[in-house]
């Protein structure tokens, strides 16, 4: 009976201190949890998108997006283009099912504003990226940089995520409404995380 008694008090001290060292543990983890939230609060947000043939065009290339501090800068390349400037911008829908492109919708347009160059005074679209320029070999590349847009933030005016980037076979005049008489789809990526 002794040997008994002796056995259950072992056992109790056993398992009180295998609790005890599952807390600190449990704790432990919630204060890394919470610090990795703040970490992840500050620091970059990336996401790189491949630009697909549209319209029967040879159209590829690579757009990326970093968002550091509330800004956005894409960086992108795109070859496959005839030689000279090609409008550029994003829409409404992350989906390049359309041979020709269309199923992306029209133009990322949030805020209800008419078609226009970036930051023109009379209006224009948060998707009115404007013209890149390809070179004799086809290449062309663009940067661009806003505190306009951001990656997965929720917000409607601003949220890149579950849209397309659409490359046009011709130049957007900044003008003629809704689309800048850009001409046919002939690159598309859809910006999904």
């Amino acid at each position: 009976m002794k040997n008994l008694k002796l056995l259950v008090l072992t056992f109790a001290v056993v398992c009180a201190t295998a609790c005890k060292e599952e807390k600190k543990t449990a704790e432990t983890t919630t204060k890394t949890e919470t610090e990795d939230v703040k970490d992840s609060m500050s620091s970059e947000k990336k996401l790189a998108i491949s630009l697909a043939p549209k319209s029967d065009s040879n159209v590829e290339g690579t757009i990326n997006f970093t968002e550091k501090n509330g800004m956005v800068t894409m960086v992108g390349t795109v070859t496959g283009l005839e030689e000279g400037e090609h409008a550029i911008h994003i829409h409404e829908k992350a989906d390049c099912s359309a041979d020709d492109g269309t199923s992306s919708g029209g133009h990322w347009n949030p805020t209800g504003q008419p078609h226009g160059a970036w930051g023109d005074k009379a209006g224009y679209h948060k998707g009115d990226i404007g013209n890149l320029t390809a070179n004799a070999n086809g290449r062309a590349t663009i940067t661009k940089s806003t505190n306009e847009w951001c990656i997965g933030c929720g917000d409607n005016t601003k949220d890149i995520l579950g849209k397309a980037i659409i490359v046009h076979l011709g130049i957007d005049d900044l003008k003629t409404q809704p689309t800048g008489a850009a001409g046919a789809r002939i690159g598309c990526a859809g910006i999904i995380e």
